[in-house]
């Protein structure tokens, strides 16, 4: 066990990137110190993804309870219990977190509750015990972020911290950004029985995602009755007994019980010395190199502080990369098109590598192929009464170099589409691999097949 002049690796933040550096820096026979003012697990396991998808999983047995005639099963809706869903979803943070809890111990990984700031390169300072490192890892992850003069207050105008704490279902509700968390809370809030209205400045929803499925998912929200006003902008927030009032720039109005905030994470790094240490800092994010390494010899930085993708799985990658790179390992550096995305909203986005518009200004139009398999061919994706398509991108005569999925539960499938994109695979390698039936990975198979030139289900 070190003392506090010298552990070989020293994390500041303990969720997902530097609990995951902890873990495999200790593995490697590396003396480890981990200082976490909040809980272990982070955003991620308490605010963040674990709760929100517990969120949608009770909306979607809500809208299952709805229409279950379909299906030929008779069931009453009675409405929501949100004390109930927040014992469910508070439930599984609670066992995840004593899992990990567990772990922190079985790794011998020493504990340092408290808030960190780095004050010197090898040295971070925890209520006024300082505790050194031969390495530094910055893990200080994200936060919620709002518009200059839009003040989020906690009641009426909140973030996605608040509403996951709501003991009610808000009659109705105006979502400011329609990007991951956005279409998420949207979703929820819609199955859960409000009126949800979604501005987003960018012409379309979920922008960062091909905009064939942005379509998808538009058509998916109309016929859900959730409202969107696109390509337009926020302008202010009146807040008024019972509510508040939103007004966009084109002079629209839209009355709401609450304003929810999700206009994306900002990085957590000021005020915590990093500067001071002689880090390099862009925009409040920490500017590292592809082995995510800072300006300054022996510190590196992992997860939503270094510019990317903002994702908890990313972080994970990272602190395992830097604990392996510490340890002499040399790995490969982690390729953010190469990580897999999930919106998981009604219907499911998922992607991974280059979006169409992107594979077309990195290659010019006549380099790149792009092939649609549409759910409707898919007899799992029938059976779950589900709508959507698999996209492939690839370059002419060359690899698939994207895979974008709309639909019921593709976040599932995006894993073997990432193998696909990494491993740089051609269509008619994937094309003689057996998917089993009926299941709905067998449209990833489909549309390889199709883009091998054998087609069996897709006509035209």
């Amino acid at each position: 066990m070190a003392d506090n002049a010298g552990f070989d690796v020293l994390i500041l933040g303990g969720g997902s990137g530097g609990y995951a550096a902890a873990f495999r820096a200790s593995e490697l026979g590396l003396s480890v110190g981990l200082i976490e003012k909040d809980k272990v697990g982070g955003t991620c396991l308490h605010y963040g993804c674990i709760p929100t998808k517990a969120l949608l999983h009770a909306a979607e047995v809500a809208d299952n309870s709805r229409d279950s005639e379909q299906f030929g099963v008779k069931t009453s809706f009675e409405g929501i219990d949100m004390a109930g869903v927040n014992a469910y979803k508070d439930g599984i943070v609670a066992r995840l977190y004593k899992g990990l809890q567990g772990l922190v111990k079985a790794n011998k990984v020493t504990l340092i509750e408290g808030d960190g700031k780095l004050v010197a390169p090898n040295a971070v300072e925890v209520s006024g015990t300082r505790y050194e490192g031969r390495n530094v890892v910055l893990a200080t992850g994200s936060r919620s972020r709002s518009l200059p003069g839009l003040e989020i207050d906690g009641t009426q105008v909140i973030s996605s911290y608040e509403a996951l704490g709501l003991d009610r279902v808000p009659a109705s509700a105006v979502v400011l950004g329609g990007g991951v968390i956005g279409v998420e809370f949207a979703s929820v809030w819609r199955s859960f029985g409000a009126d949800v209205t979604i501005v987003e400045a960018l012409p379309r929803l979920v922008p960062a995602e091909d905009e064939a499925a942005s379509k998808v998912v538009e058509r998916t929200f109309r016929k859900r009755g959730i409202g969107f006003k696109t390509g337009v902008r926020f302008a202010g927030v009146e807040r008024r007994d019972g509510g508040v009032t939103v007004s966009l720039e084109n002079g629209e109005t839209i009355d709401a019980e609450v304003l929810l905030v999700a206009v994306g994470r900002g990085p957590v790094t000021e005020g915590l010395g990093y500067e001071e240490a002689g880090i390099t800092i862009d925009r409040g994010f920490v500017v590292t190199d592809e082995r995510l390494r800072t300006s300054v010899p022996g510190v590196y930085a992992v997860g939503d502080i270094v510019p990317g993708l903002q994702l908890a799985h990313r972080g994970f990658a990272h602190g395992i990369f830097v604990a392996e790179d510490i340890a002499g390992r040399g790995p490969v550096p982690v390729d953010d098109l190469g990580i897999p995305k999930v919106t998981y909203c009604d219907p499911e986005v998922a992607s991974v590598g280059l979006t169409e518009a992107q594979a077309k200004e990195r290659l010019g139009d006549d380099k790149v192929e792009t092939l649609e398999y549409n759910l409707a061919g898919n007899g799992k994706s029938q059976i779950l009464r589900t709508q959507g398509f698999a996209k492939l991108v690839r370059e002419k005569d060359g690899p698939v170099i994207g895979v974008h999925l709309v639909g019921a539960r593709v976040g599932e499938l995006i894993a073997e589409a990432q193998l696909i994109y990494n491993w740089e695979a051609l269509p008619h390698e994937v094309a003689q691999l057996i998917h089993p039936h009926p299941t709905q990975s067998e449209a990833l198979g489909e549309a390889h097949l199709a883009l091998a030139g054998k087609p069996l289900h897709v006509h035209g």
